[in-house]
Parts: C-alpha cells; sequence; structure tokens
C-alpha cells in the first residue's frame, strides 16, 4: 500500500515539475539576456573561453530537446535556444555546453553515465517484457522476475548516476554566465531558478525509479 501511495505520489510530482519546468520556460524566454547573446554564441563562446575544441554546435527540432551528445561530439539546441537571446536560452545553452566540459575534463560521473549507455538501452528495451513474464510465471520460474529486477535495477542506478552529471552542468552554468557578465545581477538568479526545476526532473525520475524498484523486490519476496 505504501508503494503504491509513493508510485502515485511521484506520477503527480511528475507532471507538476514538468508543467512548471515549461512555465519558467517559457517565463524567462521572454526576459532578454543583457549580454545580448544567442543560445548558440553563448554554446561557442562558452567552448572557446574553456579551450575547447572540435565540438559542433548545432540547431535541432522541438522544444526542450536540448542535449550534448559526446559519441559525436555536438551540442545540440532546439531552435528557440539556438537563436534566443532570453535568459533562459543562455541557461540551457550554458548548461548543455557544462557537459561538453564535463566530457573534455574527463569528469568521472560523465564517462561512468556515457559507458552504460549501451547496457542501459538493452535494459530499456527489454525489462518491461522479463518484468511482465516475470510477474505471471513466478510461481513457475521465479529466477525470471528476479532478472527482470536485475535489468531494471541497473536503469535505477544509470538515473541516479545522472544526477551528479546534471547538477554539475548546471553549476558549471550559472557560474560562467555570471562572470563572463552574459548575465547580471538581476537575471542570474532567473538562470539558477530556471535550471533548478530542469534539476527536480531528474530527481523525481530517480525517486520513481527507486520507488519502481521496491514494488518488484516486493513482488518478489512475497511469492517465495
Amino acid at each position: 500500500m505504501y508503494i503504491w501511495i509513493i508510485l502515485i505520489a511521484v506520477m503527480v510530482l511528475s507532471f507538476i515539475i514538468q508543467r512548471r519546468l515549461q512555465s519558467k520556460f517559457d517565463k524567462y524566454s521572454d526576459v532578454p539576456a543583457p549580454g545580448g547573446l544567442s543560445g548558440a554564441e553563448v554554446a561557442r563562446l562558452m567552448l572557446e573561453r574553456n579551450g575547447i575544441h572540435g565540438v559542433e554546435v548545432v540547431s535541432i527540432d522541438g522544444r526542450l530537446t536540448d542535449h550534448y551528445n559526446p559519441k559525436d561530439s555536438t551540442i545540440n539546441l532546439s531552435r528557440d535556444v539556438y537563436s534566443g537571446r532570453s535568459v533562459a536560452a543562455c541557461a540551457v545553452a550554458a548548461h548543455e555546453t557544462g557537459h561538453a566540459i564535463q566530457h573534455a575534463k574527463g569528469y568521472a560521473p560523465l564517462k561512468l553515465r556515457t559507458a552504460m549507455v549501451p547496457l542501459v538501452s538493452f535494459a530499456n528495451n527489454t525489462v518491461q517484457w522479463v518484468l511482465l513474464a516475470g510477474v505471471l510465471l513466478v510461481n513457475i520460474t521465479p529466477a525470471l522476475l528476479w532478472l527482470g529486477i536485475a535489468l531494471f535495477a541497473f536503469t535505477t542506478l544509470f538515473s541516479l548516476i545522472t544526477l551528479p552529471v546534471e547538477l554539475d552542468a548546471s553549476s558549471r552554468a550559472v557560474t560562467w554566465l555570471s562572470s563572463e557578465g552574459v548575465l547580471d545581477a538581476q537575471t542570474n538568479p532567473m538562470a539558477v531558478d530556471a535550471l533548478k526545476w530542469a534539476a527536480y526532473t531528474y530527481i523525481i525520475a530517480a525517486v520513481g525509479s527507486l520507488a519502481t524498484l521496491v514494488y518488484y523486490i516486493t513482488i518478489a519476496n512475497s511469492r517465495r
């Protein structure tokens, strides 16, 4: 019963946080950045200031689809961020560039997270079917359910490792934006606020994953 309450609470909180994040992004997208730089210009300047070369900044479709791809060394910015000259655009661009800096400097949690991606991709594609089969056949082959739990535990670990990676990238972003004068004393707290809500999405995802893992372990133990 307690696990179900937690899972429902996580679902509700996740919805609220996503809506809040979109609201913050919309709000700060209407606030011009004092430095007048676009998101793409912020990313390129931040790379230059950190002595990083060979990383391409590109525009992609979608909204809040921004990400850094370590495989091809690209900072992928949604069109509103790439061309935008707002506080939100600068914050998001600097955050993604923070990941590129982590990569260049060999930031340990990012290296671990990147190394886990192929196995996590496999686990994500198979875990739901293994868990379903494990629950249905738990009295016949209990090991199958535990295999599903092991796969899900791996994805949960991935969620937990993602947290310091995202928080560190945001910290690098707001520090650089302030020190370089891209944002000022009035607008820098806005960037902090926007990135804070983005971080909450990763935190609630990790909590939800942990709660779900405990739920499946409880099922397995109850069937012994």
